[in-house]
């Protein structure tokens, strides 16, 4: 391994996780340590324990690429966090973990891969795959387990968020509060958790008879860095445009709430002063912004441990219906939003 390190020019940390599978470096350096690898006829104890794949093996399975989930996915805080509460599980059920993160524009020769390298159970991360992908993934790898996502009619095993819950709970707290002028900032990427999180806003809004007029229907990208400059020039249009502006904004994700927080300050209003901000998920950053952020908390953890169980379940008996599982979430209020008087609207 030390041979291998100075070969690819990196740390022998950098090779352990490559060889393992496990996140932590980039493809490129993954590949070219992998290929050295082979070049050198390196066959270390990581490499001949993955390929025994014993009956106490889970496979993490990630497309990448594929809509949210880029390359460096493992950076991404709630991927981050999903993965920390995957392999502390594992741990707990004495279950070894191999991370696969294959691109989606490498499908067809990705899945073939994972096929050929069997595990005892794969859960795939489902966040951007639509049902037929899934379909066909489940078709090739018996047993699965998808994370993040949910079909109703796919007879596949699904661990979800109760996006609409949580949703809801914000459009409730935000009418509650005394806000009636209420703008919405969603994802310009469309996914299945953001389409029931725009639900049951708009379910809580319509309850409160509150109409969201189409100007203060925003969409941005949903990573932090590329959506604060997009997301500042609609606000400013919409500042500029002589109509009443929200007293409030609820975002799809933490990473556009934090970047219309950004976004409102540099456009000269205060939060929560002049206006109120929620966001989705509840990630480590939700608490590090100024001031922090109310949002709505997401149980990564007891998402990753019936994930973890349905796998634990299948090692005794493949069942013969599939379960689909919705992990609820909490409202968590903190000093991004305000109460407004009756008069203040």
């Amino acid at each position: 391994m030390e041979e291998l390190a100075r070969l690819a020019g990196v740390s022998k940390g950098a090779v352990s996780l490559a060889l393992n599978g496990k996140p932590g470096v980039g493809p490129e350096t993954r590949g070219r340590i992998l290929r050295l690898a082979e070049t050198y006829g390196y066959t270390g104890r990581g490499r001949a324990a993955a390929a025994e794949a014993n009956a106490t093996t889970l496979r993490f399975l990630v497309f990448t690429n594929a809509g949210l989930v880029h390359e460096e996915y493992y950076q991404q805080p709630f991927f981050r966090e999903l993965i920390h509460h995957i392999e502390e599980r594992c741990r707990m059920g004495g279950y070894s973990l191999m991370f696969s993160a294959l691109e989606e524009k490498n499908y067809e020769q990705g899945i073939q891969s994972v096929m050929e390298e069997p595990t005892s159970g794969v859960i795939l991360l489902g966040t951007s795959l639509d049902a037929a992908r899934i379909a066909d993934i489940a078709d090739k790898l018996p047993g699965l387990i998808v994370l993040d996502t949910c079909f109703d009619a796919l007879p596949v095993h699904f661990v979800e968020i109760n996006n609409y819950m949580g949703a809801y709970q914000a459009g409730t707290y935000l009418t509650g509060h005394g806000h009636r002028r209420i703008g919405y900032i969603a994802s310009e990427e469309r996914i299945h958790n953001f389409g029931e999180r725009q639900r049951g806003f708009m379910d809580a809004m319509a309850e409160a008879r509150v109409e969201i007029p189409g100007s203060s229907l925003l969409a941005v990208p949903p990573t932090l860095f590329s959506s604060q400059g997009p997301l500042r020039d609609k606000l400013q249009r919409l500042k500029d445009s002589g109509q009443p502006f929200p007293t409030a904004f609820f975002c799809e994700c933490d990473y556009i709430a934090i970047s219309a927080i950004k976004a409102l300050g540099e456009l000269g209003f205060s939060i929560p002063e002049d206006v109120s901000v929620i966001g989705f998920d509840n990630i480590n950053e939700s608490q590090i912004v100024a001031p922090e952020l109310t949002t709505v908390h997401v149980e990564k953890e007891r998402m990753a441990a019936w994930a973890v169980d349905l796998f634990t379940a299948s090692l005794h008996r493949q069942p013969a219906v599939s379960t689909k599982v919705k992990v609820d979430t909490l409202f968590i209020e903190r000093a991004s939003c305000r109460r407004l008087e009756p008069s203040a609207d």
